[in-house]
């Protein structure tokens, strides 16, 4: 089986014969963030790191998208940091797309490809490093949210070529999810997942939820329907979405189209005194 490739930013800057045309929008349900914004003059850079740099591309937005961080970041080779997290009470999660990085958690060592996913809970130890070449993933972080009774989830480093994925009902094949976490362990609040459509494929309702989102298009394209509008999107686009917000699609081909996944899950919604 040939290693899957996953899209990512740009980077550099465009020629100045480009024209500023493309499908980057902010709306009061959702934002597209293209593949084609994402140059190094948007690039952040973060304390306690060597050889990095990243693109935010999520963060708490308060009456917007609420509950998660999403970074794609860029490790120069040898780079990394001994303390990325800060915050005792955030958890994250780690999809690499290029080269490869050392994770240690809690002192154990994991080396983690294209493909590879980790899953580290809030307060936690760990480190990243990385090897000879350019590395490239996306971290996700949301504050863990504490339900009497429940244990913090385990430690997940898993690939997504073992991971089997798994059909829809009903849908022939043509719509199905790659799940690194089981949904049915209430210890876990928020579900990182990759959605694969096959060429014609759709999610032929529009979605309606409570579940915020954060889709970042790994493969392929489509045209997504993002609350009342119809947006094409293709390799390293994102899509962010609020509560609430309608979507749906109908996969374009000639490839697969693919994109990783958040949501939130699993926990009362919080009521304000």
């Amino acid at each position: 089986m040939p290693a899957p490739h996953y899209a990512g930013p740009f980077a550099g800057l465009p020629p100045q014969s480009d024209l500023s045309t493309d499908t980057a929008v902010f709306t009061e349900a959702y934002a597209v963030i293209p593949a084609s914004t994402m140059r190094d003059i948007v690039t952040s850079f973060l304390p306690g790191w060597r050889g990095m740099r990243m693109w935010m591309i999520a963060r708490p937005l308060s009456g917007f998208a609420e509950t998660f961080s999403q970074y794609v970041v860029e490790l120069e080779p040898k780079g990394g940091s001994a303390k990325p997290e800060v915050d005792a009470g955030v958890q994250s999660a780690i999809f690499v797309t290029d080269g490869a990085i050392t994770l240690t958690i809690a002192g154990q060592r994991h080396e983690l490809v294209p493909g590879g996913f980790a899953y580290i809970p809030a307060g936690m130890d760990w480190s990243v490093e990385n090897g000879d070449a350019t590395s490239r993933f996306h971290w996700w972080r949301k504050r863990w949210e504490v339900v009497e009774g429940l244990d913090k989830p385990d430690v997940i480093i898993a690939n997504e070529r073992d991971i089997a994925p798994i059909p829809m009902p009903d849908t022939g094949g043509s719509w199905a999810t790659t799940r690194f976490m089981d949904p049915t362990d209430m210890r876990h609040d928020m579900h990182i997942t990759i959605v694969t459509l096959t060429p014609g494929g759709s999610i032929p309702f529009a979605e309606t939820h409570v579940m915020e989102h954060g889709l970042y298009v790994i493969e392929g394209k489509a045209v997504y329907r993002l609350n009342r509008d119809w947006v094409e999107v293709g390799p390293g686009d994102f899509m962010w979405l609020r509560a609430y917000c309608p979507q749906c699609c109908y996969a374009g081909g000639p490839s697969n189209f693919r994109y990783l996944l958040y949501k939130d899950v699993n926990r009362h919604a919080k009521i304000w005194a």
